[in-house]
């Protein structure tokens, strides 16, 4: 093996192992529950690695509005789902079944999202997949 091949194998592998590392696991939500959060979409990122939907609901213990922040996948997997970048607008009217976070902060990894036309889109519970316009 050539000095310049073993050199080229060494950073192919410490460019994997930097992105292998980079990513994070999913522990932090709770698997095991499923929660629902409707309320007005304030913004979605659409961008990789990870979409997201932040969502203001009110809160019915304290009647407040609260934020709230669902991790998506990445472009191409929720593009798999019906997603587009002009799927939702801030403004719009939007249920989110999510895993929660398990520290209880107001956020989690997104289900399925029911739209104001009553559509639902994503992999998770009572998603039918049928969100192309």
């Amino acid at each position: 093996m050539t000095v310049k091949m073993a050199g080229f194998i060494a950073v192919v592998v410490a460019v994997f192992a930097i992105q292998a590392q980079a990513h994070h696991s999913f522990a932090m939500f709770d698997q095991e529950k499923t929660i629902a959060v409707s309320g007005t979409l304030t913004e979605f990122e659409f961008a990789n690695p990870h979409c997201w939907l932040h969502v203001s609901a009110l809160d019915p213990a304290t009647g407040r509005t609260l934020e709230w922040a669902f991790e998506m996948g990445s472009t191409g997997q929720i593009g798999a789902q019906g997603w587009k970048a002009d799927t939702v607008k801030p403004g719009d009217k939007i249920t989110i079944q999510a895993h929660p976070m398990k520290d209880g902060s107001r956020g989690g990894q997104y289900q399925s999202a029911k739209l104001a036309d009553g559509r639902t889109i994503g992999p998770g519970p009572n998603a039918n997949n049928n969100a192309t316009r």
